[in-house]
């Protein structure tokens, strides 16, 4: 029993306390814990709470770096099993990139091929450490490269020779100064957390847009496969509607050999295409790149055959050191004198690629079962292009829809894969350019032709839905962005477009959502008449109004408007011409259990639109108000304004109020 006892008596110190002593007192001999054996407890068990909290906080840390650089959390759980999907996928959609590439720089952008391999590798690198999405592969785009072209050849308009070295140097200025504009627009934007933007542009937007890129582009390359590029720098004509007229007019004197390379080569562009529905099951026709077969076999067809010498345009030497230094600051006297002409250019591309890369990284993630932060991403994507345009001349470069998908179905699983990609565009630059000296440029234009059709592929199927669905509202915002862009050009539609569009998005958000409510009879229930026919407005000169949304300075500004036209007209739609369908109310009720809360100027518009119905004598009373509201109208005077009464917990309250008096 003794033993027992000093068990119990034991077993009540703490567990550090016994691993720190074996309770031996001074002379070694076992007996009672002595005080110099509780302070050693004591110690250990602060010692022990110190790990602990400095452990939670050095996972807390780790999440958050994992989180402001996702790059630490996947790469040190990065496994081997993953690595071969990576390195086909990378390999795969570089032997697609590099060409795409060459030819957004030099057709569409008006550069050099280098400005468009730096700008597919470099950025891709650097959102490979940063990015949220596990298949985005970020490189140069179409419809972006289209409007660095536009903004370069707007500059070019001031120099006799735009072909001249000079010339050469404005156009490098101009990407670097671009690129870092864009770079920082976005880095800005993720950075104060505005990445909800991609919902507050319609759909119906975004198609008319890419809808006139995808006519824009296939009319500029349609000079170039016709051999009339030359014709076309003596004439200049400016709009796309002008260029669509000099090709009807010149079409006939177009260079018979161009014309054969570049239109065989979009036939064996699609027909490989196409052959890869039919026969997905064979994997080396799915994953077969074939536009790297066109590139290769024309190159080698032209060198045998030199059709160079029959007026075909080539590529040519393309000397690495043409850029001057690999590494320079972007911001010098050269770039800094075209900003402001290419600010609002800047600004479109950060916009436009942001919606385009946010789009495939959603579809990748619901795919692949994660989730992706618009934020960070705006932040990557920020970074990146900050980071390219130290490189002189580098294009913006924005996640892919296309490139995307394929890198998800050839297998790639992680970032790794755009890390291999990247890496096989760089080694291209620097050892496989030489080798396409011999590759004709129309049919670099042909490559970019087949980008068209992906890019008109859903506007047919979007415009039958529009006019099924009688979406007049978006059908006429699809048609002025397409028409503005190809009238005058690609910034302006774009630009007029996204001012309608935030138009509508104020114009809804300024209509605060309200209701009449009416009694349920033989009830002291009240629901909105427009919802439970059997409900029966008050017919003592009460108006019952519900507030259905949250208020704020945007849709309290029409709340005056909003409520006489409810207390005039009721709900039904009505003419501010047409006669009062009802008599003024002498009592007003509002239900606020749907207004969570609200900000001062809506507190303050509040407040005087009871200050305008108290001189009406209209008595008003409060129901359903929730905290924060309660706490904002009291600071701001309402209720001593209207008196403690008007405050009520429920609409049937109120009521009895009214009957009484």
């Amino acid at each position: 029993m003794a033993a027992e006892s000093s068990s119990r008596g034991l077993d009540l110190l703490s567990s550090p306390v016994q691993s720190s002593s074996s309770l031996m007192d001074i002379d070694g001999v076992q007996g009672e814990p002595t005080t110099l054996d509780v302070e050693r407890g004591r110690d250990s068990i602060h010692d022990s709470d110190n790990a602990s909290f400095h452990k939670v906080r050095g996972g807390a840390y780790r999440k958050r770096i994992q989180y402001y650089v996702p790059g630490t959390a996947w790469i040190p759980n990065y496994t081997l099993s993953f690595l071969g999907g990576d390195i086909l996928a990378g390999l795969t959609v570089a032997s697609m990139l590099i060409p795409q590439s060459v030819s957004y720089a030099t057709s569409l952008a008006q550069m050099s091929p280098l400005t468009g391999l730096f700008s597919a590798s470099i950025p891709g690198i650097v959102y490979a450490f940063l990015g949220t999405s596990r298949q985005l592969n970020v490189a140069p785009e179409a419809a972006l490269s289209l409007l660095i072209g536009q903004a370069v050849s707007d500059i070019l308009l001031d120099f006799p020779n735009p072909h001249s070295k000079e010339g050469e140097m404005v156009k490098i200025a101009v990407g670097t100064i671009i690129t870092f504009q864009v770079g920082l627009f976005a880095f800005l934007l993720g950075f104060f957390r505005l990445g909800f933007i991609d919902v507050v542009l319609s759909r119906a937007l975004l198609r008319g847009f890419i809808s006139a890129i995808a006519v824009v582009i296939l009319t500029e390359q349609l000079v170039p496969m016709f051999g009339l590029t030359a014709l076309m720098h003596e004439l200049h004509p400016e709009s796309t509607f002008d260029k669509v007229l000099f090709l009807l007019e010149h079409v006939p004197m177009a260079n018979a050999r161009t014309t054969l390379v570049s239109f065989c080569a979009l036939a064996v562009l699609i027909l490989l295409r196409a052959l890869k529905g039919p026969f997905q099951r064979f994997w080396w026709i799915y994953r077969l790149p074939e536009v790297l077969v066109v590139v290769v076999l024309s190159t080698i067809l032209c060198k045998e055959f030199r059709w160079d010498e029959e007026g075909v345009e080539i590529l040519g030497a393309v000397p690495i050191q043409s850029m001057g230094s690999f590494v320079q600051i972007p911001l010098q006297s050269m770039t800094l004198k075209y900003l402001r002409r290419t600010t609002s250019t800047a600004a479109l591309i950060c916009v436009v690629g942001f919606l385009d890369s946010i789009v495939a990284a959603k579809q990748n993630a619901s795919r692949f079962g994660y989730s992706i932060s618009p934020n960070r991403e705006l932040v990557a994507l920020g970074t990146s292009n900050l980071a390219a345009s130290f490189v002189p001349g580098t294009l913006p470069a924005f996640g892919s829809i296309t490139r995307s998908k394929i890198n998800g179905d050839v297998g790639g699983r992680t970032q790794m894969a755009s890390l291999v990609c990247s890496v096989v565009v760089l080694l291209a630059t620097f050892f496989l350019l030489p080798w396409l000296y011999f590759l004709p440029k129309a049919v670099l234009s042909s490559i970019i032709c087949l980008v068209v059709f992906s890019l008109l592929r859903e506007a047919p199927h979007d415009v039958a839905y529009y006019i099924k669905m009688s979406a007049w509202t978006d059908l006429t915002l699809m048609a002025l962005t397409f028409c503005f862009a190809i009238i005058w050009n690609i910034e302006v539609g774009i630009t007029l477009s996204l001012i309608a569009s935030l138009l509508l998005v104020v114009h809804r958000s300024s209509r605060a959502r309200m209701t009449i409510l009416g009694r349920i009879p033989g009830t002291d229930r009240w629901k909105a008449i427009d919802e439970h026919p059997d409900a029966e407005e008050d017919v003592s000169g009460a108006l019952i109004v519900r507030i259905r949304e949250n208020l704020d300075f945007a849709n309290t500004a029409q709340l005056k408007e909003r409520l006489r036209r409810l207390e005039l007209y009721g709900l039904g739609k009505s003419h501010p011409s047409e006669e009062p369908r009802r008599q003024q109310a002498t009592v007003l009720v509002f239900h606020m259990a749907d207004v969570e809360r609200c900000d001062a100027s809506a507190v303050e518009m509040f407040l005087e639109l009871c200050e305008e119905y108290k001189s009406r004598h209209v008595r008003l009373f409060v129901t359903h108000l929730q905290p924060s509201p309660l706490a904002m109208f009291s600071k701001a005077g309402i209720f001593d304004l209207l008196g403690e009464e008007a405050l009520q917990v429920n609409v049937a309250d109120a009521m009895a109020r009214i009957d009484r008096r």
